[in-house]
């Protein structure tokens, strides 16, 4: 593949000033003035370079937060809501640049606006419906109500495979239910979620409502867990990283929204339409080059069928074209060259362990493109559920392939992991898709489809080690206020009590 190396040159200096974070409105440097340098996984080049905030940079914008919580959280919700409105209009509008720039520091194909727009404006709607409730009482001289009322700061910690998504998964609720942030993005790519904060500043967002620091997770990302000054903490991460920070915020008794990792498994039952199955399960693992806490990485498949869905699934692989984003081809390179390692690392695990290398399982040089972090979408077989590469979440573009015997068999399998994010059931019969359903251990359960297909306010979250929470819907918004009861005597004090 010959890469045109022109399509790169966006200049992402065009859209944010370089070496700066934000704080309380304003671009800063870091207090020391420390950076760090961004760059794009298809070519190796450098991007921009963004502050190495420290503890010092968090507390600045925790305090900045706290100021402006004053105004924010006692203001008009129907005035709060149409500066959400505007902010999802700028989305709206400004949908290319945000996908470029995202697809530049991650490395994937330009997917477009992915609903950022309707996912801010959705929570907008709910800003101005947060209802308390009046309560029964046991005399007519009692009146009492409950009152839904803001948290305070809050804090995201976002990974950098979908950086303004899942930005946005916090904010958006956050700030419609009146609370102040604090955004820690990850030093891999922190571009996108910098110029959506710009254009909240741009909707008319209040200085220091959205403060958006970059820095390292052990100094950054730490100082925000561990301060006493926020009230409640999403991380979307490793379940190994998102226990530190759960620690770090039970410690001064913070509130937690965890979204770890998965290890989705595609059921494939007899009389699956499997010109339908097969595009899906191969494309969705190659979104991203498989970097998705929800991607189908296992596909159980009945054994009468085993064979023919590995003949389909190697076609399917054969087709996949790879390349840098500006290329616009059917999957990008990985996020880093630790990153590709560990993935030709679990192949290599996955051989040694018994299984076979069926399709691909090495990386892959790409004409123009060199540097970059690229492999090949890859099928291992003859795996079982103790394999490393059936428990443990990859992150990379490997599918491993299960058979069962029967139904029940079937959901065991699924369910024979650490994991319980999502799962996908092909299947003709709806009533063994609704009797699996109920056996899932996973927080979605998708039928003949991969992902919401556009389904809005669907909760989303996990199980076990997926963590918990759910993001998406109107429990959202409520999860970031907290219930106060209200009660009064109506003679003056002179009741009963």
């Amino acid at each position: 593949m010959t890469a045109d190396t022109s399509a790169a040159l966006f200049d992402v200096g065009a859209y944010l000033p370089d070496g700066k974070h934000l704080i309380g409105g304003e671009w800063r440097s870091a207090r020391d003035g420390a950076v760090i340098d961004v760059h794009d996984p298809s070519l190796g080049t450098r991007l921009a370079s963004v502050p190495a905030g420290r503890a010092g940079d968090v507390a600045d914008a925790i305090g900045s937060a706290a100021h402006a919580m004053a105004s924010w959280g006692e203001a008009d919700p129907a005035w709060r809501a149409g500066i959400l409105r505007r902010w999802a209009t700028l989305l709206a509008d400004h949908a290319d640049e945000i996908a470029t720039i995202e697809a530049r520091e991650v490395g994937y194909a330009v997917f477009g606006s992915r609903h950022l727009a309707e996912a801010v404006e959705f929570m907008a709607g709910l800003s101005d419906k947060i209802y308390g409730r009046t309560l029964p009482a046991r005399s007519p001289e009692t009146f009492s109500f409950t009152q839904l009322e803001p948290l305070g700061v809050c804090a995201s910690i976002v990974p950098w495979n979908a950086p303004t998504a899942l930005m946005l998964t916090s904010v958006a609720p956050a700030l419609a239910a009146g609370n102040a942030m604090v955004v820690k993005p990850s030093e891999e790519a922190p571009l996108g979620c910098l110029y959506l904060a710009a254009l909240a500043l741009e909707a008319g967002l209040p200085p220091g409502v959205l403060n958006v620091v970059t820095g390292y997770g052990p100094d950054a990302g730490q100082a925000l867990s561990a301060s006493p000054d926020i009230k409640h903490m999403t991380f979307t991460g490793s379940a190994a990283t998102g226990a530190q920070v759960a620690r770090a915020c039970g410690a001064n008794i913070v509130s937690v929204h965890l979204e770890l990792g998965g290890k989705t498994p595609h059921i494939v039952l007899p009389g699956a339409d499997l010109d339908v199955a097969v595009p899906s399960i191969v494309g969705n693992l190659i979104r991203n080059a498989g970097q998705i806490c929800y991607a189908g990485t296992r596909v159980v498949v009945h054994e009468s069928i085993a064979s023919v869905i590995q003949d389909r699934l190697i076609a399917a692989m054969g087709e996949v074209t790879i390349g840098p984003w500006f290329s616009q081809p059917d999957m990008g390179p990985l996020i880093s060259g630790r990153r590709k390692q560990e993935v030709l690392d679990y192949v290599a695990a996955g051989r040694a362990e018994g299984g076979e290398v069926a399709y691909g399982g090495g990386p892959v040089e790409v004409k123009g493109a060199e540097a970059g972090h690229f492999v090949a979408p890859t099928l291992l077989t003859g795996v079982t559920t103790s394999m490393t590469v059936a428990r443990e979440e990859i992150f990379g573009p490997v599918l491993s392939l299960l058979t069962f015997r029967d139904e029940r068999q079937a959901v065991d399998i699924a369910n024979d992991s650490p994991y319980g994010l999502a799962a996908s059931i092909w299947t003709a019969d709806v009533n063994a898709a609704l009797r699996m359903s109920r056996r899932l251990q996973c927080g979605q359960v998708w039928v003949n489809t991969f992902g919401t297909r556009g389904v809005l306010g669907a909760p989303f979250g996990g199980f076990k080690h997926s963590g918990f929470g759910r993001i998406g819907s109107i429990d959202t918004v409520y999860a970031y206020t907290q219930a106060k009861t209200v009660i009064i005597d109506a003679t003056g004090g002179r009741g009963s009590g």
